[in-house]
């Protein structure tokens, strides 16, 4: 007789001190739980109030308890939910009386992963779960909702149909050459192959942006001493967060922060002046801001525009392959007019921190940089993985129209349009493995 699948249970709210806490249940022993911690077992989908009783017979807490009976809850199993006050030493105490029942703690992420293991949800929703928790911005918080309501699934599903179609045709094709189907010259396949192309490239376009408002941009204002580059981070993230001051090397250690620029979130960091330097504090800062330019999508090279630099020297700190804009900084005082140009392959930025003269042109500069556009009512929350995925059914779509244009072989266009698909598919999960299952639900909160 197999072994009766486990029952987990979690603390469902934040660590710490509040007014409510949660104790969520998910297992076949859930309506066994609220039997023993209620005496009764609730209605489903009926909110209870009542005490939640220890071992002894004495309550604990008293609070709300709601069950949910499988396969109508979130992880389609029985489900309870016990919401009381939320003081650590309460919450331990009923945790423990639960697990006391049968249950065990539940892993990061382990209820939304019984979800998508149940049918509840696909990976891209289960993802979204947790990308709506961590949203630092509306507009995050609006496409991680539209993902998890299952806006991106449906593209994709959407694509995967017309793979499906195109795999139909030419395998059919393939199998039946008897009935004198010359694929190769039908001009529904070209132009099915061409249609597709377009359709992922528009998807990716829109993944592409939905990634960029979850992961962001890590940008490095580096430079030499007294360029400005605290008040610019001050200025561009809102808040007196980095000292300003006139005497040189004041910025020793990194200062980091995040903003959001149109829903995409930035990860600024402020570094030490890049100088020369006998200071043994000064010059460990230095190396600071060499190893943050080298981890950095893109450096702000802030300068004095109002001074003679050595810029060739300072744009050789730069790190091979990392992108840069130089940023000429105090135009107040050089009385040049903010704007954007180009100077060989680096871009140049006018602005002033202190009057704000070119902040904005700096704004746009830095979306256009990694093409992005601000979030609408159809972007959708993304992850790296899913860019990549896309990209990789992208090029397998390729390949396969090559092998047919170039090469008329119907069996490796066959073969390419079954790779695209499972591309696709790993993105909502259909063929995903369970070393992937493992990394993704890691990742997420206790008690999601």
């Amino acid at each position: 007789m197999p072994p009766e699948p486990e029952t987990i249970v979690a603390v469902a709210t934040p660590p710490g001190r509040g007014g409510i806490g949660i104790v969520r249940v998910s297992g076949v022993r859930a309506a066994t739980i609220a039997r023993a911690v209620l005496g009764r077992l609730p209605k489903p989908r009926r909110a209870v109030y009542g005490s939640f009783l220890g071992a002894d017979g004495d309550a604990i807490d008293r609070g709300i308890a709601l069950y949910f009976p499988a396969p109508g809850s979130f992880t389609g199993e029985d489900v309870l939910e016990l919401q009381g006050h939320g003081g650590p030493v309460v919450l331990d105490m009923l945790l423990s009386r639960v697990r006391g029942l049968g249950a065990r703690l539940a892993h990061p992420g382990e209820f939304s992963e019984r979800a998508f293991v149940n049918g509840k949800l696909d990976l891209a929703q289960a993802e979204a779960v947790a990308d709506l928790i961590d949203s630092g911005s509306k507009a995050a918080a609006r496409s991680a909702m539209r993902s998890l309501q299952g806006e991106f699934s449906r593209r994709i599903n959407a694509l995967v149909e017309a793979v499906i179609a195109l795999r139909t045709q030419v395998e059919a094709a393939i199998d039946f050459p008897e009935e004198e189907i010359d694929f190769l010259d039908n001009r529904e396949i070209s132009k099915g192959l061409e249609e597709l192309l377009a359709r992922i490239d528009l998807v990716l376009l829109s993944t592409e942006q939905g990634c960029l408002m979850r992961e962001g941009m890590r940008i490095v204002l580096a430079g030499p001493p007294n360029a400005g580059k605290s008040s610019l981070l001050n200025v561009l993230a809102q808040i007196d967060r980095a000292i300003v001051s006139d005497t040189p090397g004041t910025t020793r250690d990194i200062v980091d922060q995040h903003i959001q620029l149109d829903g995409m979130p930035l990860h600024l960091l402020d570094t030490a002046g890049l100088r020369a330097t006998a200071d043994a504090v000064e010059h460990q800062g230095v190396s600071r801001a060499r190893a943050a330019m080298r981890q950095a999508d893109r450096v702000l090279v802030v300068v004095d525009d109002s001074r003679d630099i050595d810029l060739p020297w300072l744009m050789s700190q730069i790190p091979a392959g990392v992108a840069a804009t130089l940023v000429r900084n105090k135009i107040d005082l050089s009385r040049r007019a903010p704007g954007v140009r180009a100077r060989g392959t680096i871009p140049e930025v006018f602005v002033s921190a202190v009057t704000g003269s070119g902040l904005e042109r700096l704004r746009a500069h830095l979306k256009q940089c990694v093409g992005y556009e601000s979030a609408d009512a159809h972007t959708f929350i993304a992850r790296r993985r899913h860019v990549e995925a896309l990209r990789r059914a992208r090029e397998h779509l390729r390949s396969g129209k090559d092998q047919l244009v170039e090469r008329r072989a119907g069996e490796l266009l066959a073969e390419e349009l079954r790779l695209v698909q499972q591309s696709l598919c790993e993105i909502t999960g259909e063929f995903t493995s369970e070393d992937l299952l493992g990394r993704i639900f890691s990742t997420f909160c206790i008690g999601k």
